[in-house]
């Protein structure tokens, strides 16, 4: 469906100042716009948290037509225990291994990819390709299965994806040849999203997302969220509905129009993050207290 488009992925951060220097000094992201929040969102946002929360939008470009990584950071929490869940998400940039190089970033091999990893162990799988100016270097990102076949049937039958090639171990699918995919890779074993689980978010017009919904519920599927309006300070209200794939993986669809107003671009974004990382003194409070919590 062409009128539905892939957003960005979730990641929750501990460390934000390291991590702020791995998207913008390392991969070359940008800051497209910065939130600070004083408690936890009705749709769970920043997972399952009730306190003072940052959101960080950052990518290549504009989230109108580019996919970005949305970084969640909770105050007080400088790790989380990771899981399978997410593979990884893979990048045409031969520009960010020169600025690993430059920057002394660790930079590893699997296969024809280079691999970046992120404060937390997110990884980053890299083509040695110059950077398209004219598109979106995000390719696709990677999701674990447990098994394919029902998660093509979810994803193609029920979330309207299509199918775009079909390997023995691995799915991709979109919404349009022009947006970044999403790649379902069977692990032959049980998904663990343990603590740092994030969640993939979609954009619909704003008047399918009850028609989502209620296919959704007819099929039995699990609804995390049902319909809610979000507000964030300042800015546009949009409305989601949260649910998850088979193995547990967390979806929100969005109402577009609302999000095409949310998300425009923020020309003090990197200002408004770099002012907040000075303020928090967080780090300073729970070294006074043994260090920071972990979850």
């Amino acid at each position: 469906m062409a009128t539905r488009r892939s957003l960005h992925f979730v990641y929750k951060i501990g460390d934000r100042k390291t991590t702020a220097r791995f998207y913008r000094d390392v991969l070359g992201m940008k800051v497209l716009r910065h939130e600070e929040f004083e408690e936890g969102c009705k749709a769970s946002c920043n997972g399952p948290y009730d306190g003072k929360w940052s959101k960080t939008m950052i990518g290549y470009g504009p989230e109108d037509n580019h996919f970005v990584c949305e970084l969640t950071y909770n105050y007080g929490i400088s790790t989380y225990e990771m899981g399978n869940d997410i593979l990884g998400l893979y990048i045409d940039s031969s520009e960010a291994l020169e600025r690993a190089k430059a920057a002394d970033w660790p930079v590893t091999k699997e296969g024809e990819h280079s691999v970046l990893e992120a404060p937390g162990g997110y990884k980053f799988f890299i083509s040695d390709k110059p950077q398209p100016k004219d598109k979106d270097p995000v390719q696709k990102v990677v999701l674990a299965s447990s098994d394919l076949e029902h998660s093509v049937k979810y994803w193609r039958d029920l979330a309207d994806l299509t199918l775009y090639t079909r390997t023995s171990d691995s799915a991709t699918l979109g919404y349009a040849d022009t947006q970044a995919k999403l790649m379902l890779k069977d692990i032959g074993g049980a998904v663990n999203h343990a603590k740092a689980f994030g969640r993939i978010a979609f954009s619909a017009p704003g008047g399918d997302l009850p028609g989502i919904e209620k296919k959704m519920k007819d099929a039995d599927k699990t609804i995390l969220t049902p319909y809610v309006s979000l507000d964030t300070p300042g800015k546009a209200t949009v409305q989601v509905v949260i649910l998850a794939d088979p193995d547990g993986h967390e979806i929100c669809f969005v109402g577009d129009e609302g999000f095409r107003e949310l998300s425009q671009v923020d020309p003090k974004g990197n200002e408004l993050l770099n002012e907040a990382m000075e303020k928090d003194k967080s780090d300073e409070w729970f070294a006074s207290k043994g260090g920071k919590g972990s979850a």
